[in-house]
């Protein structure tokens, strides 16, 4: 093919660019170069037209790695401080993709497995290969041997056969290696073994899951705004009523919260862990008291066999405080509802050294610190818990102040004291005792004193009104005086008992060692006067049972035994020192205990034997201490001992000093309080008999 002429190509372009140069709007002549022609710049028609000042303006943009759908007002309830608060930090995590992997560490033991799979694999397709390339070479060399065969035998065998059968034989006959059981410490199992064995658990593993409860619910602005309502309601009724109180009140008040809001919010962590605080340091104490509980519980003394009839008193618990450590025990008393619960008074018994007083509450649960801890200024020294509010304890005062502890308020002053207002004793007080209600249901109780008056107290109103029931004369000693008037010289209380049926009747001791049997009814008169020591009475008791048997002990060394229908004691025992305290013990009418000076102990059956204690037991460590007070617990065979250093014994009474009646061929043991009574009163009877011959 012949080419195209020059001339008409460069024509032909002169129109094209002819072409462009019409729809740029630009008019070019034939002949002009196509880099020569200038372009011009397209623009929309909604552009802004700006000046060089403002393209050269710059706008930042700074990003930020908040999420602007997160919300930024979230409120929540704080339970230490009561009130809805706004949380500052939000989660600003945006997650846009996510996808649960599966790929498996080849260190791991599912990675070993896999591993060892995929090389068995490819080992038995080596193998596979290598049969059949054998079978190749088998077919090869028996080629020149086919006419052989089919001359000498009869039967044809297609080659194709022999190589599949030569193969199946060798892969039958290669051992295919195992695969190995990798031992861990979950699929594990010995040799041995040929069942499956529970794994072993501790005691402590098994337990009860704890209960759970699920709680979900939503506040809106409407509840919190009411809940701020409710609370702003509660701050004004508290306002009203604090204005209806006196200006005393109110300052008094003000100061009891400021105290209450201090202590809060120091022991605001404290008081949230007490309660199991006090569960673990009695479980402490249980584990390093162990031997005395097992001893308390189980250990009877065999010994007692072989001696006798005597018995002995083991030591157990050991009761002090560092705070009462100077300070003597000068009373105790077991509650009557919890049997493991104790009241021990603090004070002293020396007219010179006289301080504080304390009042300590101990449980044989925890030897270790007392359950409640009171402090008075003077000294304690009498106290008795209420027997149907065991929560209330009266305690009589050494200034002659009467006061009532509620263990239920958390407070360390009394919830009601008497005052010189209210007719405190002007004397030590020796004894305070809980009666019955009076007619109008309000709580009475009795105190002695030194002043000589016998006071009954009743609350009345949360008020202590007081009530003179009888003013204590020695009898025979009036003094006349110049002017006709006659003085009486008072007698000095020191202790006192209320029969346990007759009402109205009660026993009172006195420092000149007479023992006044007295009534409510009767103001100005006893009913009957015993002398029954040469020095102050320190107790008087009534028998549990008996209802005509009285105990009394003095600083003269004895302790008798009265009928109170006859003046003159019915046993007398001298124990050689002088006697802080007596008491009965509550499973036997015919057993006491008595506790001198001296630091020993003394316990009598009359039903053993009527001369001489069955048991004589120092109980405290140091010669010098000296014994106060004893009391026999309610429901356990053991006493409790005080000592004048501010150290509370428990003491536990061996099988020969509580014998119960012995059972006879065919008949049933008798038990209860008429077998007690007539117990004591056969041992009456011979008394009674001898003083009548005599």
């Amino acid at each position: 093919m012949a080419p195209k002429p020059p001339r008409k190509q460069s024509v032909n372009m002169g129109k094209g660019a002819r072409k462009r140069d019409e729809d740029s709007g630009t008019e070019v002549g034939e002949g002009a170069d196509e880099w020569a022609v200038s372009k011009a710049t397209v623009r929309p028609p909604d552009q802004l037209d700006l000046t060089d000042a403002e393209l050269k303006e710059e706008f930042t943009r700074i990003l930020t790695a908040n999420n602007p759908h997160a919300p930024q007002n979230i409120v929540r309830y704080s339970f230490k401080e009561g009130m809805y608060k706004p949380i500052g930090f939000v989660n600003q995590l945006a997650v846009h993709f996510s996808q649960v992997g599966n790929l498996v560490p080849k260190d791991s033991d599912e990675g070993r497995r896999q591993h060892y799979r995929d090389e068995l694999a490819a080992g038995s397709q080596e193998s596979a290969k290598v049969v059949f390339s054998d079978a190749e070479i088998l077919e090869e060399d028996e080629e020149p041997k086919e006419a052989e065969m089919e001359a000498g035998s009869q039967t044809d065998i297609p080659m194709a056969e022999v190589a599949e059968k030569v193969a199946e034989e060798e892969l039958m006959s290669a051992k295919q290696p195992k695969e190995r059981k990798l031992t861990n410490q979950f699929n594990f199992s010995d040799r041995a073994s040929q069942t499956l064995n529970h794994p072993l658990r501790d005691r402590e593993c098994q337990m009860e899951p704890p209960p759970r409860t699920n709680f979900s619910a939503t506040a809106n602005q409407w509840e919190i705004y009411d809940a701020y309502i409710e609370e702003l309601k509660k701050q004004e009724k508290t306002k009203e009523k604090e204005k209806t109180k006196t200006p005393v009140a109110k300052k008094t008040g003000k100061m009891a919260m400021r105290k209450l809001t201090s202590m809060e919010s120091q022991s605001d962590d404290i008081t949230k862990v007490s309660q199991a605080a006090k569960i673990v340091e009695r479980m402490v104490n249980q584990n390093t008291y162990d031997d005395v509980a097992q001893d308390f519980k189980y250990y009877e003394d065999a010994a007692d066999e072989y001696r006798d009839q005597e018995g002995t008193l083991l030591p157990l618990w050991k009761f002090q405080n560092d705070k009462a450590k100077r300070l003597a025990v000068t009373a105790l008393c077991w509650n009557p509802k919890y049997n493991d619960l104790f009241a021990v008074g603090h004070g002293s018994y020396d007219f010179m050294k006289q301080s504080r007083g304390m009042l300590l509450l101990y449980s044989l649960k925890n030897p270790s610190f007392p359950e409640y801890i009171f402090s008075s200024e003077s000294g304690i020294m009498c106290l008795d818990i209420h027997v149907d509010h065991p929560y209330l304890v009266v305690v009589g005062h050494y200034d002659g102040n009467v006061a009532i502890y509620n263990l239920k308020k958390p407070q360390s002053q009394p919830s009601f004291r008497s005052s010189a207002k209210s007719g405190k004793h002007t004397d030590p007080v020796w004894q305070v005792k809980w009666q019955k209600d009076d007619m109008d249901h309000n709580l009475n109780f009795f105190s002695v004193s030194s002043d000589g008056r016998i006071v009954s107290w009743t609350l009345v109103k949360s008020e202590l009104v007081h009530t003179d029931v009888i003013k204590l004369k020695v009898e025979g000693s009036t003094t006349e005086v110049p002017e006709g008037l006659q003085l009486h010289t008072v007698g000095c209380g020191t202790a006192f008992d209320f029969h346990k049926e007759i009402d109205y009747m009660f026993l009172v001791g006195t420092e000149e060692g007479k023992i006044y049997k007295c009534s409510k009814s009767y103001s100005s008169q006893f009913l009957d006067t015993y002398d029954a020591h040469n020095m102050a009475v320190d107790a008087v008791t009534w028998n549990r049972y008996h209802t005509k048997v009285f105990m009394s002990c003095s600083s003269d060394w004895t302790v008798k035994i009265w009928d109170h229908t006859i003046k003159t004691p019915m046993f007398i025992y001298d124990l050689n020192s002088a006697v802080g305290d007596v008491a009965w013990a509550p499973y036997s009418s015919t057993v006491f205990a008595a506790v001198t000076t001296d630091g020993k102990v003394h316990v009598f059956d009359l039903a053993i034997n009527k001369y001489e204690a069955i048991c004589n037991q120092p109980v405290v460590a140091k010669k010098k201490t000296k014994i106060t007070h004893l009391e026999f617990n309610p429901i356990y065979p053991i006493i409790i001992v005080g000592d004048d250093r501010g150290h509370i014994t428990c003491l536990k009474l061996s099988p020969n000093l509580r014998k119960m009646p012995k059972e006879k061929k065919g008949q049933e043991v008798q038990k209860g309080p008429a077998v007690e009574i007539a117990k004591l009163d056969r041992l009456l009877n011979l008394v009674r008999e001898v003083k009548t011959k005599t």
